[in-house]
């Protein structure tokens, strides 16, 4: 598994922090216990359809989003939290890359693959971008998730 580079970020994990899933909060966003605290954690360099944004409607395929990803890593699921340059957003909220901790699934790109997620690529947290697209292709070709309900994405 590739090591990213980190910043210092008070309260952030080491990278490959172990974690549980607490709450799946939406398609790209969820919490996670680290040891004794909690804390939300973005998923990075994926967007997936809103469900809980205060002043947006319900997109396309969002709440499907949502379950496939509690699906994937349901609340109590160990994972791994991998950070990229930069460790938080303008939220506050972990930017990670998250794994599932039992078999090494690559949690935001299974989320592309499925086709419940287009890339979205914020420099300089670019890590896996072509990873993300290369997903997004496929998932597109093969008419999965909101290339197929949503008429060619969101």
């Amino acid at each position: 598994m590739m090591m990213l580079a980190s910043c210092a970020s008070p309260g952030a994990p080491a990278d490959g922090g172990a974690a549980t899933v607490v709450e799946v909060v939406d398609g790209d966003t969820i919490v996670a216990r680290f040891g004794d605290r909690s804390d939300t954690v973005r998923l990075i360099g994926i967007d997936t359809p809103e469900t809980v944004h205060p002043d947006r409607p319900v997109e396309c395929l969002g709440p499907e989003a949502t379950a496939f990803v509690t699906e994937v890593i349901p609340p109590g699921t160990s994972i791994r939290v991998y950070r990229d340059v930069v460790a938080r957003d303008h939220f506050d909220r972990l930017l990670g890359y998250v794994y599932r901790a039992s078999d090494g699934v690559f949690v935001n790109d299974e989320i592309v693959r499925h086709g419940y997620a287009t890339p979205m690529s914020i420099a300089p947290n670019e890590t896996f971008s072509a990873v993300f697209v290369t997903s997004a292709i496929d998932a597109r070709r093969a008419d999965r998730g909101v290339w197929a309900a949503c008429g060619g994405g969101r």
